[in-house]
């Protein structure tokens, strides 16, 4: 198969080029990667009403892959229970090779047939859940494999790749196709790729949490409040939609533990007091 991932860069002698010759190349590749990711904008919209669907009734999303595209699904997951405060096992990203693998390359753990299934498997998945898998070349034998024998056992599959003609995008009910072309840098699929597949990722998971209710107007209700910044966008947020002040916004954030529980007790004592 021919993989437009790994075709030549149309970009020669790189070695020769200056700073600033460098950091416009790439910038130039790069803006061509959002209107690659607009033709897909049909196929994502199929996915994402799959996993609304399923998460709905109890199930979950999962993301499999190697290497970059493997991080890349689980820096998604990671994101989900601070922002929306999900819990944890909502969204899970899982890589080849296991969480060692996503700070340091694990020797062959891509190639291998079976191990997705395997990890899948500890995570108790079945039939209510979705599994996409995350692959830029399409060809991953721990993606394929894995969307393979979800198939097998009646688990909906999607994908993420960038090539036309993968094997990946046989073994997906929901497949998304990004087609980014050569790389600046040959074959460095890291590079408009992976941006590719984190805007995918991005738009994702962020219309599967507003479809789930996670989101009030344009506003993270649910976010955890970990840390002294996410406390104060909290406490701004009580305060534009109750009309209270910073300190009593933030007293009453604190107490509840979330913007939509505030809001929620300010509303009561509002109509009770009608």
């Amino acid at each position: 198969m021919e993989k437009i991932t790994e075709s030549p860069s149309k970009y020669r002698n790189l070695e020769n080029l200056s700073t600033g010759e460098l950091l416009a190349h790439i910038n130039s590749e790069d803006k061509t990667v959002p209107l690659a990711v607009e033709w897909a904008l049909p196929q994502i919209e199929a996915l994402v009403e799959a996993i609304v669907l399923r998460m709905r009734e109890g199930g979950r999303l999962f993301y499999i892959g190697a290497g970059t595209s493997g991080r890349l699904g689980i820096l998604d997951a990671s994101e989900i229970p601070p922002t929306y405060g999900a819990p944890p096992g909502w969204v899970v990203g899982l890589i080849a090779g296991g969480d060692g693998a996503i700070r340091k390359a694990v020797e062959g753990a891509e190639d291998s047939p079976t191990q997705a299934w395997e990890d899948l498997a500890a995570h108790s998945v079945d039939a209510q859940d979705l599994v996409v898998g995350i692959a830029a070349s399409g060809t991953t034998p721990y993606v394929v494999h894995g969307l393979r024998a979800c198939r097998e056992r009646g688990i909906a599959t999607g994908c993420i790749t960038c090539n036309p003609g993968a094997p990946v995008l046989a073994e997906a009910d929901y497949p998304v196709l990004v087609v980014t072309g050569p790389e600046f840098v040959t074959g460095s699929t890291r590079m408009k790729a992976g941006t590719a597949q984190k805007l995918v990722l991005n738009m994702i998971s962020t219309s599967v949490m507003i479809r789930l209710g996670r989101v009030q107007d344009n506003r993270m209700v649910d976010m955890q409040l970990s840390n002294s910044k996410l406390v104060d966008r909290g406490t701004r947020m009580v305060m534009q939609a109750t009309g209270l002040d910073y300190p009593a916004a933030q007293r009453l954030l604190l107490e509840h533990g979330n913007v939509r529980e505030a809001v929620a007790a300010v509303k009561v004592s509002q109509r009770l007091t009608e």
